[in-house]
């Protein structure tokens, strides 16, 4: 009999792992934009994380980088040598190593939820952003990979370009235990001066939304569709798990995540009647500064012994008013028991936390590619492989050079050959 668990795969941050600043809306990686960039630091405070889950006691999974740079994508855009900042933008884009954040990989619905009882994934489009537009396709071949056994899975491509998807980073599962029958919420964005959008893009369409439900075979009542605030995306939380965050019966949120929090908390509540919903005022930890510490960017996680942890990143541990909030929630005897701080600051920096760099995927770990889940062996091998092959740091000027591509090239081929996992060459 299969065993349900969730196992989540985070992104390896990849080589060329640079601050080129080209996500709008994303305030970190505006901020620093042209800044060094450590990749080799990076990696290896992502193996720390993963290391840190396996140290709870948890199944860790990973997904390799993509292809970088994606000559094709410049190819089909006829650029050689960059002319003006606009092509040069676009050369940066071809470098981007944003597949780091696989919470934007895709969209899981796990077996308990679907028609054909398989585990479904929707590839994200990405479409809102240049450097992310060109992922899916190789993310696909990843994905059909490391879950190839048809039995158990179904991999889907992205959903056609004009709806645009930005993955699981705008989706929510609750349910009772990973293994019930839960309830999918999906996130989607309106960007119209009626709903307080401003400069930034709403990245999810409330179509791309409801097209991945069909396409998982989701129950409709099962299915809830929530608009974010756009007062939230105006400040900057360009996605919804920036804001909140769910773990089986519980909602982490702060109190200006949705356009209709009253009306979305009572159709959760009425959903799944167990539903706790913790809320975090705006009096106690603004939407300035949980957006800055990446409050809600945290995994929230049912540990070994049934209790719930979230693990956030030391930047909202460090913050005065994040962290007294967090000292009174755990005072307070919540659902939510323990606060586990790690460091992924080089990710940070480029708008990315603890869950953009997982995606969940509610599963039996034996019908996962073994090549995809990570031992403290495998851990090992990647330090020492990172160590050696992966740039030590690079200016966003050097992006193009011939030398740097050599590297970046070589470094991921090193580790897919070291994962046998030439198939993603």
């Amino acid at each position: 009999m299969s065993t349900l668990v969730e196992i989540n795969f985070d992104g390896l941050v990849g080589p060329s792992h640079n601050y080129a600043g080209l996500s709008l809306g994303n305030l970190a990686s505006a901020k620093h934009g042209g800044s060094v960039s450590y990749p080799r630091a990076a990696a290896l405070q992502g193996i720390g994380k993963m290391r840190h889950n396996m140290a709870l006691g948890l199944v860790q999974g990973l997904l390799c980088p993509l292809p970088r740079p994606n000559h094709g994508f410049l190819g089909a855009l006829g650029i050689a040598e960059p002319a003006d900042e606009t092509e040069r933008r676009l050369r940066a884009a071809a470098w981007s190593a944003s597949s780091m954040w696989t919470a934007n990989a895709a969209t899981v619905s796990p077996a308990p939820d679907t028609a054909d009882g398989r585990c479904h994934l929707t590839a994200a489009n990405l479409v809102t952003m240049p450097h992310r537009s060109q992922e899916w396709p190789d993310t696909v071949r990843q994905l059909r990979l490391a879950f190839a056994d048809s039995a158990h899975f179904a991999v889907h491509d992205a959903v056609p370009a004009c709806f645009g998807d930005e993955g699981a980073a705008n989706h929510m599962r609750m349910a009772t235990s990973h293994a019930a029958h839960g309830l999918e919420i999906f996130v989607y964005g309106k960007h119209t001066k009626d709903s307080g959008g401003g400069a930034f893009p709403a990245r999810q369409h409330e179509q791309a939304s409801r097209a991945v439900a069909r396409l998982h075979g989701l129950d409709p009542a099962r299915c809830l569709f929530v608009e974010q605030s756009g007062e939230a995306i105006a400040a900057g939380a360009f996605h919804n798990d920036v804001v909140a965050v769910a773990n089986e019966r519980v909602l982490f949120t702060h109190e200006l995540a949705f356009a209709d929090p009253e009306g979305t908390y009572a159709a959760i509540r009425a959903a799944l009647p167990e539903a706790e919903i913790v809320i975090v005022p705006a009096s106690a930890v603004s939407l300035a500064d949980a957006i800055a510490s990446y409050l809600f960017n945290a995994q929230l996680l049912t540990l070994p012994g049934g209790e719930m942890g979230l693990v956030i990143p030391l930047e909202a541990w460090e913050h005065p008013a994040v962290r007294a909030w967090l000292d009174g929630m755990l005072a307070s005897n919540g659902p939510i028991r323990r606060v586990l701080p790690v460091d992924v600051r080089q990710s940070m920096a480029n708008g990315g936390g603890p869950a953009c760099l997982r995606l969940r995927v509610v599963a039996d770990p034996a019908t996962v590619d073994p090549r995809f889940l990570l031992t403290e062996a495998r851990a090992d091998m990647l330090e020492k492989l990172i160590a050696k092959a992966w740039p030590e740091q690079i200016d966003p000027a050097d992006l193009g050079r011939d030398s740097l591509a050599a590297s970046v090239i070589a470094a991921r081929a090193a580790l897919l050959d070291a994962l046998d996992l030439s198939a993603l060459a």
